[in-house]
């Protein structure tokens, strides 16, 4: 009998091996380790790495460049398609293989969602500019005015649809794998296209003020990979355990200092200054505006006169946007990486490395746009609070005038107003 109790008592070999293996599979491993450590300046692979990520990068700079030439539209296009690759990794992050088996039409209702929601947005942003784009047409003037007056509904019931429709496949056992789908769902459209509806904004108030922000952050990111590459020890963040201060502060530094020297250098071409009131392609001629007209300020006296310097002038010309841009830069390299930061907990909670691999070196579109979505809200809310002037222009009114008024209606408006500028007139 106490032979049979003390093997009672102990546990045998076999038990303790599966629940050691169950202790184990909850432990995150850090492959970074066995490679030598957690930063880029140990990293034994890093050279090979580094020529992977600059290769891809040239490539994705070059693309960049030659879309931003082409003008305003294929700007917007390429944030369309970076919006769908995007919502295709991030409907991925969730999706089960067995459970999908069983839901055949239900990557179908996700993408019905999607384009839902890129009807509101878009339909809302790009309203005026299509209005200005069919103006000589009376056909199609007044086919896109009755699509701008029923935008909401046609939204709201494709909402409604898909919504029923979502109804109609529950299925038993699934429900709680298809209700956590709705939610992700949902999260997804509003993480995508918070930052696209603000960024397209920004697109057509002027490239410029999508191309600064839009650059601060990749020139952040290169230079804090640059920085931690060849001196970073001091770990910065343990959400990314390769993220150390030397490349922080490093970037910070240069982001603030390439944010007012590029200010000037884009500030003076008209066709990136100039905003697109129409869907037109080509390029702009515009007045632009006191932002962009250069000041002229003299140096000081004792700048000029230390010889061994050897200042060559007396005078420097400064665009006032510049002063604005030292904010971007601010943002870009403080604030806007936290959205990097959240990208991280977000795939460390998931235990995945990137939320895909479309980009060698970086990872998915994700990867790549986690700050840039922090960066558009932020230049967006910067333009309209501190840029825009405030007030009620020609330009706005003229705008509800053709959006909201049929042509009887503006024709009577005409006559009115012509009436009334007559007898102030003569009255004078």
């Amino acid at each position: 009998m106490q032979k049979e109790n003390n093997n009672a008592a102990v546990p045998s070999a076999g038990t303790t091996r599966i629940r050691h293996r169950k202790r184990s599979s909850e432990v995150v491993p850090e492959p970074s380790k066995a490679n030598g450590g957690n930063f880029l300046v140990d990293d034994r692979n890093k050279y090979k790495s580094m020529w992977i990520r600059t290769h891809s990068t040239v490539w994705m700079i070059g693309g960049f460049a030659l879309i931003v030439y082409m003008g305003h539209l294929y700007i917007t296009a390429m944030v369309v398609v970076i919006q769908i690759f995007m919502a295709k990794e991030l409907f991925n992050l969730l999706r089960k293989a067995h459970e999908d088996r069983h839901l055949p039409g239900f990557r179908l209702l996700n993408w019905h969602f999607f384009f839902t929601a890129m009807l509101f947005v878009y339909g809302r942003l790009l309203s005026q500019p299509l209005v200005n784009t069919v103006t000589s047409d009376k056909f199609l003037y007044q086919f896109v005015s009755n699509l701008i007056k029923y935008h909401m509904a046609i939204c709201y019931f494709s909402y409604i649809a898909g919504f029923m429709w979502f109804i109609l496949t529950l299925k038993k056992k699934m429900y709680k794998y298809q209700f956590g789908q709705y939610a992700w769902t949902h999260m997804i459209l509003i993480v995508v296209f918070t930052q696209s509806s603000f960024t397209v904004a920004n697109i057509f108030e002027g490239i410029f003020w999508f191309l600064l922000p839009a650059s601060l952050i990749i020139i952040n990111d290169i230079f804090a990979y640059i920085f931690g590459f060849f001196f970073g020890r001091t770990p910065l963040i343990k959400l990314s355990p390769k993220k150390t201060w030397e490349g922080f502060i490093g970037a910070s530094v240069t982001t603030i200092i390439s944010a007012f020297v590029l200010a000037n250098i884009l500030g003076r071409f008209k066709w990136l200054t100039c905003p697109r009131k129409d869907l037109s392609t080509g390029w702009l001629q515009c007045d632009p505006g006191p932002l962009f007209k250069p000041e002229h300020h003299t140096l000081p006296g004792w700048i000029t006169q230390w010889t061994f310097l050897q200042f060559p002038w007396k005078e420097i010309s400064i665009l006032p946007v510049q002063w604005h841009a030292l904010c971007f830069g601010l943002f870009a390299s403080i604030i806007a990486p936290f959205g990097g930061f959240f990208a991280s907990g977000f795939k460390r909670a998931f235990k995945i490395k990137d939320f895909g691999d479309s980009i060698p070196g970086h990872g998915g579109i994700t990867d790549r746009m986690d700050c840039q979505m922090v960066m558009a809200v932020f230049a967006y809310i910067y333009h309209q609070s501190f840029v825009v002037r405030e007030g009620i222009s020609v330009e706005m009114i003229m705008d509800q005038i053709l959006t909201n008024l049929n042509f009887e209606e503006q024709q009577t408006l005409f006559m009115k107003l012509g009436q009334i500028l007559q007898e102030r007139l003569g009255h004078a």
